[in-house]
């Protein structure tokens, strides 16, 4: 099976477990795990999706699912009123929480059947994940 075979399985399988329990997509998921990991809790937008890998729109409409499900909100950059940030709310970072701990079992799981395999694949899904980020 090849590597990128693999990362799709694992990223679907991680996905799925996350809509079950959770309610959230994995890009959901990385996008109020970053936003959680700021400052604050609040991120600017461009700053999200960077991180996440995502273009501005693909994030924009992530965040607008977000924000529907009152898990964050938008707020204006204080200096330059044009930047727009998302800030946490006390119910995405109960999520946030409880879906961390999912995704982190879940990937121990999946990658702990690849015993001793482990540590070379997922030095590859680390390049793959560079190099699909670098082509967006």
């Amino acid at each position: 099976m090849r590597i990128v075979q693999v990362h799709d399985r694992i990223t679907r399988r991680v996905d799925s477990a996350l809509h079950r329990h959770h309610d959230l997509s994995l890009t959901g998921f990385e996008a109020l795990r970053r936003i959680a990991e700021s400052p604050g809790e609040r991120a600017s937008m461009g700053d999200v999706a960077e991180a996440v890998g995502l273009s501005r729109p693909g994030m924009t409409s992530t965040i607008d699912r977000l924000v529907a499900q009152g898990l964050v909100v938008r707020e204006r950059g204080e200096g330059d009123r044009r930047l727009l940030h998302a800030r946490l709310t006390p119910a995405g970072r109960q999520r946030v929480e409880a879906a961390t701990a999912t995704h982190d079992a879940m990937v121990t799981h999946l990658l702990g059947l690849l015993g001793d395999d482990a540590g070379v694949v997922t030095d590859a899904l680390a390049r793959v994940s560079v190099a699909t980020r670098d082509h967006r």
